[in-house]
């Protein structure tokens, strides 16, 4: 049955429940026939956004996007990223080298786009080819005899000078003698050395003369024995020089066939000098054998003369686009490894790795908000490398000087990179709040709507991003009918029967569980009744919680009455969200009313489980009541407002047209009809306001009704919410058959009308509600409790003077 009478005009007509989608504006058979879409619909804002930050080379216009998960905010960056990217430029490479003039400071070469790789392999061959080189000059027979003549001349001085010695001692009737001590001299007589006693048979002059000549000559062998280190030094410096002249002749001729090769590239041709020089003062170094321990010839080579390529633009096209997923500071910025060697860790210049910030360079970094700001000091690191415009590789210890451990101080590589956060607006609005340096380096905001109008445009425009979906996911084609029934679920999504939801996972999702159904099916197309299917599968697996309350609502449990009228109590609505899914569930409102002082309690509050939205619409109510019926005489009356068997926060103020109604019932003592629920805000006038979750509420008092039986119930909601009805297909068909009812208010006096029955009643000419209307019952009520509340301070009053008059009687007859 349909509802007929005065309150005809409040009610919803089945149509203005639910917006189908208009098949007229789907002009095709199936998605097989769209034209994939590149990009998301409705989304101008973000797309001028991106251009502005991708065109403008300028420091600081870098990106952050903001909007809710599910909007294919990553992907849509990206592909935008990606055809920007595809034509700009290759990037350098960048590799780092040995600083030859201070190690611990390895120099940072910058070379066009696949010349770091070449140089790699250019000195791995130049080394080699310089060890064979070395190795064939040093065992020649010119270099063997060079160095056996200077090996020689140095052997040859010695004796030399010793033969000059022994000559001048034997005219002098002298022997030079070795000793194991050394050398000695004796006096000879006749080529025969003198035993000690023909030496002390010796006149003493001729004594004399022989110990002054031993001395002399001992004096001058001395002499000779103090230059032997010279003369050895001076060997060791005649083969070395012989060494470098050897090796310059090898090293200079091939290091040259390889600088050639970079004559255009300045610092690499300096470092190539820098490397011939090194090999010409470690040529020995070079060909030395293979050590018993550690590393070998060949690696300790690759760590002195190898390149440490970290970041290779090999067969790269266009600028890269990298995402990091774990952007810690390392992770971003790089890092120095070690390695264990005799017990000891140790580094170089070949262990130093490249971070995101290093492959992005020249291109762009797609950084999650939420996971730079999760790991420490990632964000601090970030904003340095941005300020700076340079990249330098340090552990975060080193740059907040909580380490001194001398490590590698490689050389800042430019910083020539767009980053692109990802994140929610909260986080967007915080960061600008409390980050002063934020505003400076991301310039550009792009906001993700969540929603896009539900136009024929915009229609066609999101069949075929759903098309796009099917066929990146690789499902069955999707039937028109098919895509209908999704529009619909996005305006549901959205909210709002005039909008679609930007939130395209959920589609995607319910997309893969239909095609899944299809192909249970065995058929080639998804249908739409695969989709209702796969709808209904969805919330049956997440509803465990709503059919357990709705159990409960049946059994008695959660009091809930769908019919009858009770005074000063009214069905209410809310909404619980569970991640995902969100369900209506109806509480009931109670109010209670008795003489005081004009206060309104909220219970919830003060127990501490009322959140501040919901407190503030209390105050509402009580401001509502004194302005409208308590103009000429204070509010007398101390009323209680509470969500019966609620033990959870309850926040909103969705709930105050109800709370307002059971409140107003309680005063005029008038039944509220208890086969309605509200919903709604209320202001100060009694203008009922929209609120959130409507379709929610709706369905879940209508879950309620059909535990009992549907016998015409319904649901008020304010009429700024009709716009956003998008109701399940079996509410609109009970609507339909008249087994259910929506009414839609605008105003607080319409829904006490619904709810009671009475009249609410407008002021006269003399200020005065009519007689029997709702507004003066409640008034009425008022102004009893308020002449209740003077009459009772009166006689308060008249009492406390007769006792002051009776104590000073007493008084003055004591004394």
């Amino acid at each position: 049955m349909h509802e007929q009478g005065p309150h005809a005009r409040y009610v919803l007509a089945p149509e203005a429940l639910r917006a189908p989608c208009d098949p007229a504006w789907l002009d095709f058979e199936t998605t097989e026939a769209l034209e994939p879409l590149e990009g998301l619909v409705g989304q101008e804002r973000v797309a001028q956004a991106l251009d502005l930050a991708v065109s403008v080379r300028h420091a600081g216009f870098n990106l952050y996007v903001m909007g809710r998960p599910g909007t294919g905010r990553h992907e849509f960056v990206r592909a935008f990223l990606e055809r920007a990217a595809a034509e700009a430029p290759v990037p350098s490479d960048w590799c780092y080298v040995r600083n030859f003039d201070d190690p611990d400071r390895p120099r940072a070469l910058e070379l066009p786009p696949g010349r770091g790789a070449a140089l790699r392999t250019d000195l791995q061959r130049l080394v080699e080819e310089v060890r064979a080189a070395l190795s064939a000059a040093f065992e020649s027979e010119e270099y063997r005899r060079r160095v056996e003549e200077i090996e020689r001349s140095y052997h040859e001085r010695p004796e030399h000078e010793l033969e000059a010695i022994r000559e001048e001692a034997h005219a002098k009737g002298l022997a030079l003698m070795r000793t194991p001590e050394g050398f000695a001299f004796a006096p000879m007589r006749d080529g025969e050395v003198m035993d000690p006693k023909a030496y002390e048979a010796l006149p003493e002059a001729e004594r004399k003369r022989i110990e002054a000549e031993v001395e002399r000559l001992q004096e001058r062998m001395q002499s000779v024995v103090r230059q032997m280190p010279a003369w050895h030094r001076e060997m060791h410096r005649r083969l070395r020089e012989l060494e470098r002249e050897t090796a310059r002749m090898v090293v200079g001729h091939l290091v040259g066939e390889v600088r050639e090769r970079y004559a255009d590239l300045p610092a690499v041709a300096a470092h190539l000098d820098a490397v011939g020089r090194d090999m010409v003062d470690n040529a020995a170094h070079l060909v030395r054998p293979p050590a018993e321990e550690g590393a070998g010839p060949s690696q300790e080579l690759e760590h002195r003369y190898g390149v440490n390529l970290i970041v290779d633009r090999r067969g790269a096209r266009g600028a890269p686009v990298v995402y990091a997923d774990h952007p810690s500071w390392q992770n971003l910025l790089g890092r120095v490894e070690y390695m264990a060697r005799y017990g000891a860790l140790v580094t170089d210049f070949t262990l130093i790795r490249a971070g995101a910030l290093h492959q992005a360079n020249g291109g762009y970094l797609v950084l999650d908000a939420h996971k730079v700001l999760a790991q420490p000091f990632a964000w601090e690191g970030l904003k340095r490398a941005l300020q700076g415009r340079a990249l330098r590789i340090e552990s975060p210890g080193q740059t907040l000087a909580l380490v001194s451990t001398v490590s590698l101080e490689p050389e800042p590589i430019p910083l020539r990179c767009r980053v692109v956060l990802v994140g929610d607006r909260l986080l967007y609005y915080l960061l600008q709040l409390y980050d002063p340096e934020f505003g400076e380096l991301f310039r550009v905001p792009a906001d993700f709507s969540d929603a896009v109008p539900r136009d024929r445009e915009h229609t066609r425009l999101y069949a075929r991003l759903l098309a796009t979906v099917a066929r990146r996911e690789g499902l069955r084609p999707f039937a028109r009918e098919a895509v209908a029934r999704l529009l619909e679920e996005a305006a549901r999504l959205a909210e709002h029967a005039g909008r679609l939801s930007a939130q395209t996972r959920p589609l995607a999702e319910l997309m893969c569980e239909a095609d899944l159904l299809a192909a249970r099916a065995g058929r080639a197309v998804v249908e739409a009744a695969d989709v209702r299917a796969a709808v209904r599968r969805r919330e049956f697996r997440m509803d465990r919680l709503r059919e357990r309350v709705l159990e409960e609502i049946g059994e008695g449990t959660i009091l809930i009455d769908t019919e009858g009228a009770r005074v000063g109590q009214v069905n209410g609505l809310s909404v619980i969200e569970l991640g995902d899914f969100a369900f209506g569930r109806p509480a009931r409102i109670t109010a209670t009313v008795r003489l005081g002082e004009g206060e309104v309690v909220d219970i919830e509050r003060e127990v501490e489980l009322g959140g501040p939205i919901h407190s503030k619409a209390v105050l509402i109510l009580s401001r509502f009541l004194s302005a409208r019926y308590a103009r000429e005489h204070p509010l007398s009356l101390s009323a209680s407002v509470v969500f019966e068997q609620s033990y959870d926060l309850v926040e909103g103020d969705s709930a105050s047209v109800a709370e307002l109604c059971a409140l107003l019932s309680a005063l005029a003592e008038v039944p509220v009809r208890q086969d309605l629920a509200v919903t709604g805000s209320v202001n100060q006038h009694g203008q009922v306001q929209a609120v959130g979750g409507v379709n929610q509420k709706v369905e879940g008092f209508f879950d309620a009704c059909r535990l009992r039986g549907l016998k015409g119930q319904g649901v008020v909601l304010p009429r700024a919410n009709v716009r956003h009805l998008m109701l399940r297909e079996d509410v609109v068909a009970a609507v339909r058959a008249g087994e259910f009812h929506v009414y839609a208010v605008a105003t607080v006096d319409e829904a006490l009308e619904l709810l009671t029955g009475l009249p609410a009643g407008e002021r006269d000419a003399e200020g005065r509600f009519p007689e029997g209307s709702l507004n003066r019952l409640v008034e009425d009520r008022l102004v009893a409790l308020a002449e209740l509340r003077h009459a009772w301070q009166e006689r308060r009053h008249d009492g406390t003077r007769a006792e002051a008059e009776g104590e000073q009687g007493g008084g003055s007859g004591a004394g």
